[in-house]
């Protein structure tokens, strides 16, 4: 681990048995943990304003390296102010690799592997080639040939001006077998070194850098990654890849995991967000998560509600929503539950589904920053456990007493 607070410095503020809170300092200010991380894949988290998203209470937002790297492109992002400038953002911004995203070209992303699916579903983009030194693949936007390895994906981190770039890696999906994950987590070793090296030479120095522990499922691949990842010169640690093929697996990859971690350093969960898993990584002293999880489900007119038997999730498209004249949860302080009824959201979410899933955003990510605001309450109170076990109830994440829904 390396020890640079010009970079970075992570202070844990308390702990709770395994959980813990804290703050991560960055060039651009003071982030909260446990914090969730929304997405702003291509500049923008979808649908809102860069002071809206601030208002909500974040101070950490996720920018897509591939997309991009993609378009506009690394360059024209630098010479307008750096991401930071380009969106209007005056705080936090972490950077993914890029290397998600790539190799879903090859392996697929999360719906091609659910319906046993091999690549890419159509998008237009493809793998070339897969190698040492990088991946080859052609854009989904033209056709056009592109290269992407570690140097290239750190070079498009460092332009795009981020507080904390990832490494370059592989996310192995889980129907690779354990060969190919050994083969993958070592190559991505390789790629850590490249990328520190490239970063010591030539990244900005106020630029932290975090490794990513692979390994798939396999509990000797996660310890010597882990170990590989420690003792390199990184900043702070996500935890990647497949984490396995239901909530039980993936819960106990992530037992298994966080512990391998040294104590002190910030911990990143890489596109994870579902409520219950939160909660779980949070008591396993994980800092930080991102995810889609809130944006998709709101473009597809699902909203987060206390609900643990359907998976919190609440469909606004339901008919018997027609005329029904409460919040859309009740107690949520944001716009779509302050000002309208389930019964216009229903309405908007069949007749304006561009309108439903703005204010559905507005929602979901209100949840979200108030289930891990809660929790760090919880924590300093020495009452995380107590938390929890109200969420997973279905109290609501607000208010000094949780309301059931």
């Amino acid at each position: 681990m390396r020890n640079d607070p010009g970079r970075l410095r992570f202070e844990i503020t308390n702990v709770d048995g395994g959980a813990r809170a804290g703050l991560l300092h960055t060039a651009h200010g003071p982030v909260s943990t446990p914090a969730f991380i929304p997405l702003a894949t291509r500049g923008a988290v979808r649908t809102l304003t860069a002071s809206e998203v601030a208002h909500m209470g974040f101070e950490l937002i996720l920018g897509n390296t591939f997309h991009l790297f993609l378009s506009p492109g690394a360059e024209r992002v630098a010479e307008l102010g750096g991401l930071h400038g380009f969106m209007g953002w005056e705080r936090a911004i972490v950077t993914d690799s890029g290397g998600f995203q790539v190799f879903s070209l090859a392996h697929g992303n999360v719906a091609d592997e659910i319906k046993g699916r091999r690549g890419g579903s159509g998008s237009g983009g493809g793998v070339i080639e897969i190698g040492e030194r990088g991946v080859a693949f052609r854009s989904y936007l033209d056709g056009s040939k592109r290269f992407m390895g570690p140097e290239e994906s750190m070079t498009v981190q460092a332009a795009l001006g981020s507080d904390i770039a990832l490494v370059f890696d592989e996310c192995t999906p889980y129907h690779a077998d354990r060969d190919y994950t050994a083969r993958s987590t070592e190559r991505t070793h390789r790629w850590l070194d490249r990328c520190l090296a490239w970063h010591e030479a030539n990244g900005p120095l106020s630029q932290a850098v975090f490794g990513i522990v692979q390994g798939g499922v396999h509990d000797d691949l996660r310890r010597e990654s882990a170990e590989w990842v420690a003792a390199a010169a990184v900043d702070g640690l996500a935890i990647g890849g497949t984490l396995g093929r239901d909530k039980s697996e993936m819960h106990g990859v992530l037992a298994l995991t966080a512990p391998m971690l040294p104590r002190e350093a910030p911990k990143h969960l890489l596109g994870i967000g579902e409520p219950d898993d939160l909660l779980a990584g949070i008591e396993l002293g994980i800092d930080v998560f991102d995810c889609a999880v809130p944006t998709r489900l709101a473009r597809h007119g699902m909203a987060l509600a206390p609900l643990p038997d359907s998976r919190f999730r609440f469909d606004v498209d339901r008919a018997a929503l027609a005329r029904d004249e409460r919040p859309l949860v009740e107690g949520c302080p944001c716009p779509a539950c302050a000002a309208h009824t389930r019964a216009y959201l229903h309405y908007l979410a069949r007749a304006e589904p561009a309108n439903a899933g703005r204010l559905l955003t507005l929602h979901n990510l209100t949840f979200l920053e108030r289930l891990v605001s809660g929790a760090r309450e919880a924590i300093g109170a020495g009452g995380y456990t107590a938390y929890k076990e109200a969420i997973l109830g279905g109290a609501a994440p607000w208010g000094a007493v949780a309301t059931p829904y």
